[in-house]
């Protein structure tokens, strides 16, 4: 069996990512392998990245306000890319009627705040098979 492969992404222009360098660090930690992509990204280069690195899952940090977009973006540019298997999954400081929107869209899961590192790494092993090329 593979590892489970996520790829940590701070998209926009929100330059705050320690809470994604701590979730980034908890899945590590979890035995997962994770790619952090740093700030500043746009959604094409993450999901340049996802693809290029195999990955089982995008999980997006937005503090921005800007999350309505950007994840619809990069579910978006996932499906043109033909890589719509690619799970997506996210937090921040995210509105309840937001957070219904984004599933709605396809957004897997958001955690808000107060999430505890060890909830997200729960919600990953539970819902994220890796994939059997990564074996």
């Amino acid at each position: 069996m593979g590892t489970t492969r996520i790829v940590i992404a701070k998209p926009g222009l929100d330059g705050h990512d320690r809470g994604a360098k701590v979730v980034a660090r908890a899945l590590r930690d979890a035995g997962v392998e994770v790619i952090y992509t740093g700030l500043h990204q746009t959604p094409e280069q993450i999901v340049a990245a996802a693809i290029q690195e195999d990955a089982d899952a995008i999980g997006l940090s937005v503090l921005s306000g800007a999350h309505m977009t950007l994840f619809a973006r990069v579910l978006e540019i996932l499906r043109e890319r033909g890589a719509g298997d690619i799970t997506v999954f996210g937090g921040g400081i995210i509105p309840e009627e937001d957070i219904t929107e984004l599933t709605r869209m396809g957004v897997a899961r958001i955690f808000t705040p107060g999430a505890s590192t060890h909830a997200i790494v729960d919600w990953v092993h539970s819902n994220l098979a890796p994939s059997s090329q990564h074996a």
